[in-house]
């Protein structure tokens, strides 16, 4: 038989006394928890054991006996500590002892009321106590009273230090009458700050769970409901960022507490989102106000929407001669030259009307950097959309006219071959025609053919002058997705305290010597980086399109619109 003895690397250095922990019999294995020290009245430790049990749901018991040579002064020791087996009563009784500085123990059991004893090989097995209890490898404690637990595994141990969290309250310096050594061996870690902080965040969660619900009501009334409120909370990129936000607020200061690790991680991960957030909005809140950049940034504003305003007029200009020596339609050529030079004038003078309230708007907008650079972010690609307006109504008025001429060219197609699409079957049947409707269709096909190379071309330099405006949008997007789904905690985590985000857990085998027990230490296996981004990514509500190619280039050929906001709702994980 092979018994293995799990043993807390914390207690390496602790004095003399009993082994407390639990026996697993299947498995075979003892857990070694805690030592309690010389000297200690044995009903008091029974009781004190009773107590946890009760609490704790796990059958703690003394295992065994614990030697710490160095610090023994009496040769008696060894004799006592193996009498101490038939006070508590365990079989087998584990014995450990340490030789001064040396790192081989000696480890053996007695089995007294064993008719039949047989020599046990002994594996001691070496676990930081501290990781295992934070790693979170065990089952989840609220429902462990609720599954058939499973003792076979190696969750069993996890299991075992996990819901022992009452004895480790415990420790050496407490004046009462058991003095034990664990991981929190130097003193409960952080108690007083814990529960200063649990404390003062009662009130602090219920004044904004209140302020948090006021507002979601005043969202939600009616007000918001007609239109144009509910046109520009749908369609402005700033609503919604700011809707997303306030369901992070929502979650963080909900009383519910968290079912799991993963909802625990989550709203970790939402909290220090929001720090690193409103802590990037305030930076960039305090440079826009210092040596008046905000007036600065207003004076060049005009004058880059000015020399826009001539770009697109010296282009249009060109699309009106012979673009690439490319024979236009002169008569339609004209008139939508003529339309989009128009468009431009006002726009112009649109901007040229605002200029004085430029630097006053651009003052109050840099106000709202101090909700978080995303909303920030969010206020730009909103500017940016509302800038090139004009830019987006060439595109609009060029894909629909290319639109409608591509639809009448595969109508008129069908006509001369005989067919007609059914609208109420949704398929192409056979269908005769006469003269008369040939040659108008004929007619018709030819002027769409004819014209079709003109609409084309300037569907074609407005769409690309659109691409461009929505990739910088997307870019912004993008970076706005990225500070609210990155999972930001679980990072600091996984680079601080690795063992917090287990994946699993590896033995490496120690030096050995003849005689002593095979020594190996428990090791726990971090969550790869890639891992830590997938498991506990955010989930976002981004406003932003995200086709694909196909869909992307499909839109292109067919005259459909690229627009740039997604409906309000969609989720994007």
């Amino acid at each position: 038989m092979v018994l293995k003895v799990f043993f807390p690397s914390c207690c390496s250095s602790a004095d003399s006394g009993i082994l407390i922990g639990r026996w697993i019999s299947e498995q075979n294995s003892a857990v070694i928890l805690a030592v309690v020290h010389f000297p200690f009245i044995p009903v008091q430790v029974k009781q004190y054991l009773g107590e946890v049990q009760r609490v704790t749901k796990v059958n703690v018991s003394v295992l065994g006996s614990w030697s710490n040579s160095k610090q023994e002064k009496e040769e008696s020791m060894s004799e006592f500590l193996e009498d101490l087996g038939t006070i508590f009563c365990h079989e087998p009784w584990i014995q450990i002892s340490k030789e001064g500085d040396s790192k081989f123990w000696s480890c053996s059991t007695l089995q007294k009321h064993s008719k039949n004893p047989q020599e046990e090989e002994i594996i001691l097995v070496y676990y930081d106590q501290r990781k295992v209890m934070l790693s979170h490898l065990h089952p989840s404690l609220d429902t462990a009273g609720q599954r058939a637990e499973d003792a076979s595994k190696l969750s069993a141990i996890f299991d075992t230090v996990a819901r022992s969290q009452v004895l480790f309250m415990t420790d050496r310096y407490d004046e009462g009458p058991i003095k034990l050594t664990h991981w929190q061996s130097d003193g409960v870690e952080a108690s007083i700050i814990v529960e200063l902080m649990k404390q003062a965040s009662v009130p602090a969660c219920m004044l904004l769970t209140f302020l948090l619900s006021l507002l979601s009501g005043i969202c939600r009334s009616r007000v918001l409901r007609f239109w144009p409120l509910s046109f520009l909370w749908s369609k402005l990129s700033t609503c919604e960022q700011l809707g997303h936000r306030l369901q992070h607020l929502q979650v963080i200061s909900s009383n519910k507490k968290a079912q799991n690790q993963n909802q625990l991680m989550r709203k970790a991960n939402i909290f220090v989102s929001l720090l690193i957030d409103v802590a990037l909005g305030i930076l960039l809140m305090s440079w826009l106000y210092r040596k008046n950049r905000i007036g600065h940034l207003a004076d060049t504003l005009i004058p880059v929407a000015d020399h826009v305003a001539e770009e697109l007029q010296d282009l249009l200009q060109w699309l009106m001669g012979a673009p690439a020596g490319l024979k236009m339609n002169r008569a339609l050529d004209q008139v939508l030259g003529r339309f989009f030079l128009y468009h431009i004038h006002l726009w112009i003078s649109y901007i040229h009307l605002l200029s004085p309230f430029i630097e006053m708007i651009l003052w109050y907008v840099g106000l709202s950097a101090c909700l978080g650079l995303t909303v920030a972010l969010c206020i730009l690609s909103d500017i940016i959309a509302l800038l090139t307006f004009h830019i987006y109504c060439f595109y609009v008025y060029g894909a629909r006219l290319y639109c409608l001429k591509i639809y009448g060219l595969s109508s008129l197609w069908r006509l001369f071959r005989g067919k007609k699409w059914n609208v109420l079957r949704q398929r192409v049947d056979s269908c005769s025609y006469d003269l008369d409707q040939l040659f108008i269709g004929t007619l018709l096909f030819t002027i769409l053919l004819f014209l079709l190379p003109t609409t084309a071309l300037y569907y074609l330099v407005f769409t690309l002058l659109r691409l461009l405006v929505v990739i910088v949008q997307g870019l912004i997007h993008l970076l706005v997705d990225l500070i609210d789904s990155l999972p930001l905690y679980s990072l600091i985590l996984r680079l601080c305290r690795s063992y917090r985000l287990a994946a699993g857990v590896k033995f490496r085998v120690l030096e050995q010597q003849d005689g002593k027990p095979l020594r190996l230490l428990m090791q726990i296996n971090p969550l790869s980086y890639g891992g830590v981004v997938q498991t506990y990514r955010l989930p976002t509500y981004s406003c932003y399109p995200r086709d694909s190619w196909a869909s992307l280039c499909k839109k292109l050929f067919l005259g459909e619109l690229i627009y740039p906001w997604k409906h309000k709702g969609e989720k994007q994980n």
